[in-house]
């Protein structure tokens, strides 16, 4: 073997072990020597895609293409593409390699996802199905088909697609949890709770509690739905405001299981529930461990299927609802902001960005709004996105509440004295629903499963009436209809 073989050797041994630097250097001593060289531009361009530095990894790929075009070269080029979302010349390439070898599953099953990348779903369905022809055994690509069919709203398909990738893979978690998803969002609770438990936020929150507590955690089982009328159960947040304040109707049946209920929810929604659970013990921190003391525990989103509730039962809101202000809140917002006799609408424009951004709003949007008669806006954004009234508060009178509110005490009390809210798909809705107040909500095109495919009704809150995008993108027409009912209402 000769000595630029050798350092090859070490080169590709060191880039297999992922000591990026070493490799490269070593690759661009043998382009000097020029030794391979086509393929060691194609090499360090593979190690620019491993650093995800996407851009210099399709400079040195074009590079060893321009040497020597081959397949290979192509074929790692592609995939540079698709990591950067560059679907069009993606879509490109996978044709040109699909001319040369018809049947290659990965091919096709890179050109299906370029599609995807590009919103062209019925070829992105048609690829994926030649893919699976040619390789049956691959369950990545039933669980794309069953996302697409999710993402047209056609969940019977969707479910038949992950149910073949479970087939092929059993215990994959992400594909039981979507499967849950798609369930629910046909409204069949029965059979969705079940993959509902693979969530990845309930393995978040059982790690999150035997951390805090190990010993406890040790000698406490996950409540099951076991008699536990002596027992103390404690329960726990795991996902997002919204979540806990939908599910929160559940406190009343989860305190008649047990003899004592704990419930941790993140610290702002302490002192609301407080209020209206006083008999439940809320934890605002966690404590340390030798001061707390439970026989069971369950992650919060976990009661409705160990309760054994479905869809004819568990989405209940009472007459009055279930959740109220404190009246002395209610008064002091009262006398500083709302003491007027005109129709107040609430706003919001922006929930947790770490999710979903389809479902911000551009505050200007609501700007369409502000020329009806005997109407007075008030801003409940908080946090992130609240900056952004800036933009229109010095031209149209808006009140700006969200600096106002502490704690979800403080936003249910200032939404006790609002006629309306009109809000994106965030927290507030599920706090307006909860209360029994009127409620526009705002849906992006991809929505979330709990609105159900009926969007004529809100399953979950009777006062809230749901406005989904009908193309990507298009919040204008949206605020075209909320403006014409918004009239009719005021009139």
């Amino acid at each position: 073997m000769d000595k630029l073989q050798e350092e090859f050797n070490k080169g590709f041994q060191l880039h297999g072990e992922g000591k990026l630097d070493e490799a490269e250097e070593i690759y661009r001593e043998l382009i000097n020597q020029n030794y391979r060289v086509a393929e060691m531009w194609n090499l360090i361009g593979m190690i620019y895609m491993q650093r995800f530095q996407l851009s210099k990894a399709e400079e040195y790929m074009l590079k060893a293409i321009e040497i020597s075009p081959n397949a290979y070269f192509f074929e790692n080029l592609a995939k540079v593409y698709l990591e950067k979302e560059d679907s069009e010349k993606a879509i490109e390439l996978y044709c040109e390699l699909l001319k040369i070898n018809p049947d290659n599953f990965n091919y096709l099953f890179n050109l299906a996802s370029a599609y995807k990348l590009s919103k062209n779903n019925q070829k992105a369905i048609e690829t994926y199905i030649k893919a699976s022809e040619i390789n049956p055994n691959n369950p990545d690509t039933f669980f794309n088909l069953g996302l697409i069919y999710d993402n047209e709203g056609k969940p019977q398909e969707s479910i038949k697609y992950y149910q073949k990738a479970l087939e092929l893979n059993p215990e994959d978690m992400e594909t039981r949890y979507f499967t849950g998803l798609a369930y629910f969002k046909n409204r069949d609770y029965k059979d969705g709770l079940p993959f509902f438990e693979s969530r990845l936020c309930k393995q978040s929150a059982l790690v999150t509690q035997a951390q805090t507590y190990p010993n406890l955690v040790r000698q406490a089982p996950v409540w099951e739905g076991e008699d536990i009328s002596d027992k103390t159960l404690y329960t726990y947040y795991e996902a997002g405001f919204g979540d806990v304040l939908m599910f929160a109707r559940y406190l009343p049946l989860l305190e008649k299981c047990c003899k004592k209920l704990i419930f941790k929810p993140q610290a702002p929604l302490v002192e609301l529930l407080e209020y209206n659970f006083p008999n439940i013990e809320f934890q605002k921190y966690f404590v340390n461990e030798q001061e707390m003391d439970f026989d069971f525990h369950i992650p919060f989103l976990s009661v409705p299927y160990v309760l054994g509730l479905n869809e004819k039962n568990q989405m209940f809101t009472g007459k009055d609802g279930y959740l109220k202000a404190n009246p002395e809140i209610v008064k002091r917002y009262k006398i500083d902001y709302f003491n007027n006799n005109k129709f107040k609408i609430g706003i919001k424009w922006r929930g947790n960005t770490h999710y979903e951004m389809d479902r911000v709003i551009d505050v200007k949007s609501f700007t369409k709004l502000f020329d009806l008669p005997n109407t007075q806006f008030y801003s409940f954004q908080t946090f992130e996105g609240a900056e952004d009234l800036n933009e229109i508060i010095n031209d149209y009178n808006i009140v700006d509440i969200g600096k106002t509110v502490k704690n979800f005490a403080d936003t249910a009390g200032a939404l006790e004295n609002m006629d309306l809210i009109i809000c994106n798909d965030t927290s507030l809705v599920h706090l307006a629903g909860a209360m029994k107040k009127s409620c526009f909500v705002l849906l992006p095109y991809l929505y979330n499963w709990r609105w159900h495919l009926d969007l004529n009704n809100c399953d979950w809150y009777d006062t809230v009436k749901l406005y989904r995008q009908k193309e990507v993108g298009n919040w204008d027409e949206v605020f075209d209809r909320i403006y014409a009912d918004l009239k009719e209402l005021i009139k």
